[in-house]
Order: C-alpha cells, then sequence, then structure tokens
C-alpha cells in the first residue's frame, strides 16, 4: 500500500472514530445524565438505569465498541511516525492500547454487570437485605471497574500516550505545531479529570469537576483534527509496506 493511501486511511480512522464516540456519548449526556450521574447515590443510579431500558444497554455497548477504529488508527499512526525516530513512540503505542482495552473493560460493566443489579433491586419482591447486597456489590463493581480500570487507567494510559504523540507530531512536517499544543493542552485538562476519581477516596480531596467533560470533548477534538491532517497530507515520496 502506497503511503499516501495508508496515511489516509489511518486518517479516516480517527475521523470516523471520534464521530462514531460522539454519539454514543451525547445520547448518555441526554438520557442518562452522564457522568453526572456516576457520582449519585446507588439507588437513584439503578432506578434510572431501569427506567433506560434496553436502549440504554445499547448505548453503553454502542459506546464500548465505537471507538475501535481510534484503536486502528493509533496503531497505524506508529508505523507512520517511525521516521521521526523517537525513543517514546513504541511506548506511546503500547500505554494508548492498554488503555483503550481497560476502558472498554470498565464499560462493558454497564452491559453485563449493572444490568442484573438493576433487575434485582428493582424487583418489587427483592427484600431489604438482598437490596442492601445488591448495593455493596454495585459499588464495588462501580469502583473498581468505573473508576480503578475505565477512568483511572484507562483515561490516564490515554492522556501519556496523546502526552507522548503530540510532543513526536510537534517534530513531524506532516502537522502543525498547534496541533501537538492542542494535543497537550487537552491532556492537561483531562489529567485534572484525575481529581474526581481521587475524591472518592479521599472526600475533602479538591475536585475540579468540569475537568471529565471537557477533558473528553478536547481528546475526540484532538484526534478528528489528527485525522483530517493524515487526510490532507500528500507528500508521496515513501511507500509503507
Amino acid at each position: 500500500m502506497s503511503e499516501i493511501n495508508f496515511r489516509k486511511l489511518t486518517g479516516f480512522f480517527f475521523i470516523i472514530g471520534a464521530i462514531l464516540v460522539y454519539i454514543p456519548y451525547t445520547l448518555l449526556v441526554m438520557n442518562f445524565d452522564y457522568p453526572d450521574i456516576l457520582r449519585l447515590p446507588t439507588a437513584e443510579i439503578l432506578t434510572r438505569f431501569q427506567a433506560g431500558g434496553n436502549s440504554l444497554i445499547y448505548t453503553w455497548l454502542a459506546i464500548a465498541w465505537v471507538g475501535l477504529p481510534l484503536l486502528l488508527g493509533a496503531i497505524m499512526l506508529k508505523r507512520i511516525l517511525e521516521r521521526e525516530n523517537s525513543p517514546f513512540l513504541e511506548t506511546a503505542t503500547t500505554l494508548g492500547v492498554i488503555g483503550f482495552i481497560v476502558q472498554v473493560i470498565g464499560l462493558l460493566r454497564w452491559v453485563f454487570v449493572v444490568p442484573v443489579l438493576t433487575r434485582l433491586f428493582t424487583d418489587p419482591t427483592t427484600d431489604a437485605v438482598t437490596k442492601t447486597s445488591v448495593s455493596a456489590v454495585f459499588v464495588a463493581v462501580h469502583q473498581y471497574g468505573g473508576v480503578v480500570l475505565g477512568e483511572h487507567l484507562g483515561q490516564f494510559f490515554t492522556i501519556i500516550w496523546m502526552s507522548l504523540i503530540s510532543g513526536i507530531i510537534y517534530r513531524s512536517k506532516m502537522f502543525s505545531k498547534w496541533v501537538a499544543w492542542l494535543g497537550w493542552f487537552a491532556s492537561a485538562v483531562y489529567l485534572l479529570a484525575q481529581t474526581e476519581l481521587l475524591a472518592t477516596a479521599i472526600p475533602s480531596f479538591p475536585v475540579i469537576d468540569w475537568a471529565g467533560f471537557y477533558g473528553s470533548l478536547l481528546w475526540l477534538l484532538w484526534m478528528l483534527v489528527l485525522g483530517v491532517y493524515l487526510v490532507k497530507y500528500q507528500n508521496t515520496s515513501h511507500r509503507i509496506n
């Protein structure tokens, strides 16, 4: 495959992936008050999840997997940037892949675990003792699958990937330097969202509550811009075999 075609395909993966992730993300914001609902009491979360029905489960399934083009794009981007001879490229790509995997694992709890707990909790025949047990299980799954895997490890590894890749593309002729600065800015904002996660373990920890929402939007915007630059760049002096 010629380099220009490989680059365009990589760019299309970033563009399509960013758009596809944004769609179910927006639906969750509109229909489930995401991400604010994540910190509400267990009873309210499960009750509202039950009210969302199967369509809400499908939305969570979609947001877990529609980002797959972004994973493919990140892996293919490594081959494109190899000519920059950066010692951090391999590490960055590995962390990006790990970040994607653990985020998917965290998100899929809403598809395969939370619905089961929700049915038990909202069943009118369920006694108070069982409801208390279900609540405890949900908190444990929510904290580990969501906070530890999806939000902390997943987002943190993604932030490192984005920061390192921005450093590499800063020196690349394929991108304007402002694209790298956008990546660093998005990384910094997204990193501030970790304060909310620490507050789940240390309630007195100061929280920057807007960072998670805007950090995720800036992350998607950066990948969209990255894709556009890859599609538009027309240098044909090399081939990727």
